[in-house]
């Protein structure tokens, strides 16, 4: 009979722990707030060497010129921290440590082939997309909650990033794939 009790003993002991309050709308906007800061700061560290590793000097310059926005766009996001009052704090972000992987791996593995800026560039477009995708559902979650100051500097970002996706691919299509298939053509 002892041991009955002392199961019942815990039992009921267990059952006593304070519950966490339930997540929220809020708690899921810092928290993917704090995602994108890490991959913003990733980026920062990632395209200055695919600057490096690019032939083309028009993908170099845009590589250049989107670092700059970049830093421009964590400007915003620390911005937006102060705005609610928490620290400028990244969350380890494995979506972009596996895009940046796979660049990497395109650096390495083309590296002086006609294919690579090609490469670079589709990588690049892998980071924007991500991005737009993170922008679009937190600007949408700022004005859900009322946060329209965060909002507004959220879809400017948005809007760098779609018009960065569409300079890489007119550059895409009408200089560095050309070039690709080009530099293929003469070697067969």
């Amino acid at each position: 009979m002892a041991k009955r009790a002392k199961k019942r003993t815990t039992k009921k002991s267990s059952a006593r722990r304070p519950r966490q309050a339930p997540k929220m709308l809020s708690d899921l906007f810092l928290d993917t707030l704090k995602d994108i800061y890490f991959a913003e700061n990733k980026i920062i560290k990632t395209l200055p060497k695919m600057a490096k590793a690019a032939n083309s000097k028009e993908l170099t310059a845009a590589f250049n010129k989107h670092l700059r926005e970049t830093q421009g766009q964590v400007k915003r996001l620390d911005q937006i921290f102060k705005m609610l009052g928490k620290p400028a704090r990244g969350k380890t972000c494995e979506a972009i440590n596996g895009i940046t992987d796979e660049g990497a791996g395109i650096m390495k593995g083309f590296k002086n082939a006609p294919a690579l800026d090609a490469g670079l560039l589709a990588a690049a477009q892998a980071v924007e997309h991500y991005e737009i995708s993170r922008y679009g559902t937190l600007r949408t979650w700022a004005e859900e909650l009322g946060m329209q100051d965060a909002a507004r500097l959220l879809q400017a970002t948005l809007d760098e990033e779609e018009a960065t996706d569409h300079a890489l691919t007119e550059l895409a299509t009408s200089v560095i794939n050309l070039e690709a298939e080009q530099e293929h053509r003469e070697a067969a």
